[in-house]
């Protein structure tokens, strides 16, 4: 999970609040905002919320093992019991959604910061 998260651009990821692994839309220090937070050491509470949207997040509540993520059903998270509730196709369909949900609502001066930051890289490379 960690892997595939860490491939979408623009992603970053921090250890807070005890062990969980907050995954970012962008870096935190310039603005960036997070997308899901997976719980290293879930004892019976959910292994993973995330940024379900307006849209899915009703749909999303409709099945075994997802329901509202505490703190932040209210910004449409949903938090997810198990690992076996997706597949790994439905996963990163699911936090490739999460992403740019929350990557849409960065303002234009992040968004441009992350590309500026992202170019040096690029020419460095060919």
């Amino acid at each position: 999970m960690r892997a595939m998260l860490l491939k979408l651009p623009h992603v970053a990821e921090t250890m807070q609040w005890g062990a969980n692994l907050v995954f970012w839309a962008g870096d935190k220090a310039i603005g960036g905002k997070m997308f899901a937070i997976v719980d290293l050491e879930s004892e019976g509470g959910p292994v993973i919320s995330y940024a379900a949207g307006p849209e899915r997040f009703a749909e999303l509540l409709e099945q075994e093992g997802v329901r509202p993520a505490p703190y932040l059903a209210r910004a449409y998270w949903v938090a997810v019991e198990r690992w076996d509730v997706f597949r790994a196709q439905e996963w990163a369909r699911e936090l490739e959604a999460a992403y740019a949900i929350v990557y849409a609502k960065l303002t234009k001066r992040t968004r441009e910061a992350l590309d500026a930051a992202k170019r040096p890289k690029e020419k460095a490379r060919r």
